[in-house]
């Protein structure tokens, strides 16, 4: 079974996401994969997030973003996660802000473990209680120890 507990990192966990709209947090969140050494094509890997979204919101449970896409340079799956204090606007299909975001990055060629980590994640945000718990953490290991807790 997929962990994400042991895909994310400290380094990839957000706890004061700063953006107020789509772009702006898709660059965001980008930057924390090249701030890791993960990705070094910024601008490709932010174009993947936008065309994807363009064909349906990641919006799609309750103050959860899931931006999500395939890119040439990923090895295996990568996994962002950022929480915004004041929520952004989305474009969610029940039109609530994001307070919480999964960015998911993975390889060409190769669609289990990407479905796989969409249905993991899905799976573990719907428990209730997940998300406030995420939005109340104070450091990215704390978030970190609430999603393995949910494995």
């Amino acid at each position: 079974m997929m962990r994400i507990s042991e895909i994310l990192s400290p380094s990839l966990v957000k706890l004061d996401v700063k953006a107020k709209d789509k772009e702006e947090l898709f660059e965001e969140m980008v930057q924390l994969f090249v701030n890791s050494g993960l990705i070094t094509d910024r601008e490709s890997a932010v174009a993947t997030l936008l065309e994807r979204e363009a064909k349906m919101t990641t919006g799609i449970s309750r103050w959860l973003g899931l931006p999500h896409g395939k890119l040439a340079e990923a090895t295996g799956i990568l996994i962002a996660l950022g929480v915004s204090k004041k929520g952004i606007d989305y474009d969610s299909l029940d039109g609530e802000p994001v307070y919480v975001v999964i960015t998911i990055f993975a390889e060409m060629g190769n669609p289990g473990p990407h479905i796989r980590a969409l249905a993991e994640i899905s799976r573990i945000f719907a428990v209730h209680g997940v998300i406030d718990k995420i939005r109340q953490a104070k450091t990215p290991q704390q978030v970190i120890e609430i999603i393995k807790h949910e494995e």
